[in-house]
């Protein structure tokens, strides 16, 4: 299952993300297994400083590189994104990448479009987007664009349902991308969530992530071992109820907010 963006490119539903995964064998191995099981989605960043694993993976998967969705991220301070595209490119050992965000708005939300729209037309990236923006610095940005961004990838779950900002990124035909869907571990015990899963015969992970997939909202799932990596795929052969869908919404503890954090690290 996959999204279509508002440029005409497909983001799959469920990817891999490799946020605090070392480079070397253990980004590897995380990457190539979701492959092996059927991940068609890698999400890294400059800043998690992995993206050559990435790239090794991916090369050692033996896939067409048509057939696996990369998304990596500019780290804003002060650089320009065309260059820093450059240098993930040869890091990543790809000639383009399909997703390409401002990884925060760090001085401001607009400074660095223009480079990502000129990194796009160079070919670096096939899509361009920001994360971790707010519904008012998101109209800053398309305010001023050229080309609108495709993806606003933030901090979402149905602990953190940004109600405002997932219908103002709706209203500007921006894909709205959760990370964090597990609250890295803190949202699995629970209680509704463990019920819902006890009814539904499925893990707490997976009713978490079958949440967004459900909703059609791209998810972005972290995970370094193999059983989990697998575990977490197995979403799309069965469905939340509509009051099951309820008893997660009612989880939000953001208040329905257009921010994009509560506690900006930047």
């Amino acid at each position: 299952m996959a999204r279509v963006l508002a440029d005409g490119s497909t983001l799959p539903l469920l990817g891999l993300g490799v946020w605090q995964v070392p480079d070397g064998p253990e980004c590897v191995n995380a990457v190539r297994w979701a492959l092996e099981a059927g991940y068609r989605h890698i999400d890294t960043a400059q800043a998690y400083r992995n993206e050559a694993s990435v790239g090794k993976a991916l090369k050692e998967s033996g896939l067409d590189r048509d057939e696996v969705f990369i998304t990596t991220k500019f780290l804003p301070r002060g650089g320009d994104p065309v260059r820093a595209a450059e240098e993930s490119l040869r890091r990543l050992g790809v000639d383009q990448v399909d997703l390409y965000l401002i990884h925060w708005p760090a001085g401001g939300p607009t400074w660095a479009w223009p480079g990502m729209e000129r990194a796009a037309e160079l070919g670096y990236a096939r899509s361009i987007g920001v994360s971790n923006f707010d519904e008012a610095e998101l109209a800053s940005v398309t305010a001023i664009a050229g080309v609108l961004p495709a993806v606003n990838q933030v901090d979402f779950s149905p602990f953190a349902y940004r109600r405002a900002l997932l219908e103002a990124c709706r209203r500007s035909n921006i894909a709205l991308e959760g990370y964090s869907p597990l609250g890295t571990g803190r949202h699995l015990a629970d209680a509704a969530v463990t019920a819902v899963a006890a009814d539904t015969g499925r893990s707490p992970a997976q009713v978490l992530l079958r949440w967004f997939v459900q909703q059609g909202i791209p998810v972005i799932s972290k995970s370094v071992r193999r059983e989990r990596i697998e575990e977490n795929l197995q979403i799309f052969d069965f469905e939340l109820s509509g009051e099951e869908l309820s008893r997660l919404d009612a989880l939000d503890r953001t208040g329905g907010t257009g921010r994009a954090l509560e506690h900006p690290w930047w």
